[in-house]
């Protein structure tokens, strides 16, 4: 039996406090608390846990609900040249992401998350409008899961899960590591080419594990405009992943994306996409191999100018070593990716390709068939991955069509969630 209230607890415990404020014991002096009621550090109070208001395995209904939030803001000086070889260096700050959900268990098999997006930054946007709104944005996650394995028993399998909804999709290493959880600032461009045009297209998954093996398969829809659930009439795509973890260190996933030919798939934005990475993780040290091959597709896919169609491809190799165990970590990160054609790939909107101060820069709106990054960094665990400070700087340079693209920018960042 396992039963967790928070909320009544909390209430109950600020009556307490104040009914026995003056409270004293039989010898005249304040009563010492108990060890277990003492105020917890704000690190204590974060790695408990904080948004678990309920918790029970007696309720019929309701067997767990749970808040969860976070908070991601940087900063970024960038300086380089443009294709002309004009010199450019720009400032930019942004709330990366603020973010309020909650996730319920409940009939013993169901469980849905709900999060929404609470800040649309777009200052440092290539496109109008360049504004903070902060307030209500659009729902990031929406989805209903069935237990399977739960709901019939099935020895035979450790997971058999259903979910339909709004959600997102890992394909390559980087994707499958959540934004609490990244070692890097910003992932490469060559994942956020991946992930699609649209982060959460709505669909259906089905997750089956067992032993060291698990399988994900599913359809998407590629609707890219709807705030909640999209549709399923203007096109979709199919996801597979396979990851084997042989040992306690070692994991591999291949991950498979495929546009539905038939269809004009806006979300996904390319024909299809293979990804196969490999990670070893040691106590103090660890490294983070993935290689990916994709085709941009053709007119079927909404790519209108032959110079973006065609095969592109690339691989990310990221190392790290623990500086001071669990608190002070290096990483350092080396991307690649290449193409057929002359716009094939391009860079990630964040920093180098936004808007400039200088309106004469010209960087080919980030698209090239050749470039690389060097990305060196620290991170500070205040509180494990639930409040840390990230800094880094990298090197990007980009073969464009009308010239090179070079940048330095340097990058610091505060990462928390409960």
């Amino acid at each position: 039996m396992k039963t967790r209230i928070i909320l009544p607890a909390l209430l109950a415990a600020v009556a307490g406090t104040a009914a026995a404020g003056d409270a004293k014991s039989g010898t005249g002096k304040p009563d010492k608390p108990d060890k277990d009621d003492e105020p917890k550090g704000i690190c204590e109070w974060l790695e408990d846990d904080p948004g678990l208001l309920y918790e029970s395995d007696d309720n019929p209904f309701i067997q767990r609900f749970e808040l969860e939030g976070r908070f991601h803001y940087q900063a970024a000086y960038v300086a380089g040249k443009d294709v002309n070889g004009r010199r450019f260096h720009d400032t930019y700050d942004e709330f990366r992401r603020a973010r309020l959900g909650a996730e319920v268990e409940f009939l013993r098999f169901l469980k849905s998350e709900i999060s929404v997006n609470l800040v649309d930054d777009r200052r440092f946007r290539d496109n109008y409008p360049y504004q903070l709104d902060w307030g209500y944005d659009t729902f990031d996650t929406l989805t209903l899961e069935l237990d399977l394995d739960k709901a019939f028993d099935l020895e035979w399998l450790d997971k058999l899960e259903l979910t339909y909804g709004k959600m997102k999709v890992a394909v390559g290493e980087e994707a499958h590591q959540s934004s609490r959880e990244i070692f890097t600032i910003e992932r490469s461009a060559l994942s956020d080419r991946v992930g699609g045009e649209e982060g959460r297209p709505t669909g259906a998954v089905l997750a089956i594990g067992r032993g060291d093996w698990e399988l994900t398969i599913g359809a998407f829809s590629g609707e890219d405009d709807a705030d909640a659930l999209g549709g399923w009439n203007d096109g979709y795509f199919y996801y597979g992943s396979l990851e084997w973890e042989p040992k306690k260190r070692w994991r591999f996933v291949y991950d498979q994306i495929l546009n539905d030919p038939r269809g004009v798939d806006r979300a996904l934005g390319y024909a299809w996409a293979s990804s196969l990475s490999g990670v070893y993780e040691d106590d103090r040290w660890g490294v983070m191999v993935n290689g990916i091959y994709g085709d941009n597709g053709g007119i079927g896919e909404g790519n209108l100018r032959t110079r973006r169609q065609g095969d592109f491809w690339g691989y990310v190799v990221m190392p790290w070593y623990w500086i001071v165990e669990d608190r002070l970590q290096l990483v350092l990160s080396y991307q690649y990716q290449e193409s057929e054609e002359a716009e094939g790939i391009r860079l990630d909107s964040r920093y180098v390709r936004a808007r400039h101060d200088d309106p004469l820069i010209d960087v080919d709106n980030g698209r090239g068939d050749m470039s690389h990054s060097f990305y060196a960094g620290l991170n500070y665990h205040l509180c494990g991955d639930r409040a840390k400070i990230m800094a880094g700087v990298s090197h990007t340079k980009l073969h464009a069509r009308n010239g090179d693209v070079r940048a330095m920018s340097y990058l610091i960042a505060f990462r928390s969630y409960f």
